[in-house]
């Protein structure tokens, strides 16, 4: 299992319809608008590094009103 926080910069006034809509989608954990610099930090799990990819480029990304994403994969050290 694979997880990741994935941030998400969006269109000014638009983050919490994109977390919304985010958190509707299957292998998303949790989903919240915040301030700084980044207006949505999601928490994501997959099967695999293949298949979060898939999650963040054909799933994410393609919610409307986002600007950028950065993924960050959990390590356990």
């Amino acid at each position: 299992m694979v997880r990741a926080y994935i941030l998400v910069q969006t269109e000014v006034g638009k983050a919490a319809d994109v977390a919304k809509q985010i958190a509707a989608i299957s292998g998303v954990t949790q989903a919240e608008d915040v301030t700084g610099p980044y207006d949505v930090i999601v928490r994501a799990e997959a099967e695999n590094v293949d298949e979060l990819g898939r999650l963040v480029a054909g799933g994410i990304q393609s919610v409307d009103g986002i600007t950028r994403t950065l993924t960050c994969p959990v390590v356990y050290i």
